[in-house]
């Protein structure tokens, strides 16, 4: 194989496999109900793995020395009032990590 062509071949075969991965299960199953089960899961899994990511981003704050888990409290803080102003996801999240970065840089 030429090895001009090889890394386009990869991109192509990738980006294939991954469409087949996401559109199968609507092409096989696209015309049926979901299961309760699923219906379940997919109304309480999201809010469950974002509390479990929350307190894993948050366990290892420091507050007996410097400083003090300030940038990780003002994160935090600046994400919920964000989610509860704009209720956007993506905007919380940016806001979060940019202002998480930024503090980490000045602070430390």
């Amino acid at each position: 194989m030429n090895v001009e062509f090889y890394p386009f071949a990869v991109i192509i075969i990738t980006a294939v496999i991954t469409w087949l991965l996401r559109a199968l299960p609507f092409i096989i199953f696209g015309k049926r109900a979901l299961p309760d089960i699923v219906l379940y899961l997919g109304k309480f899994l999201p809010p469950a793995i974002m509390t479990i990511l929350v307190f894993y981003c948050l366990k290892n704050i420091e507050i007996t020395s410097k400083p003090f888990g300030i940038p990780e409290i003002i994160s935090s803080l600046l994400v919920v009032i964000l989610q509860a102003i704009k209720k956007s996801m993506y905007l919380s999240i940016i806001a979060g990590t940019l202002c998480y970065m930024i503090l980490i840089r000045v602070i430390y």
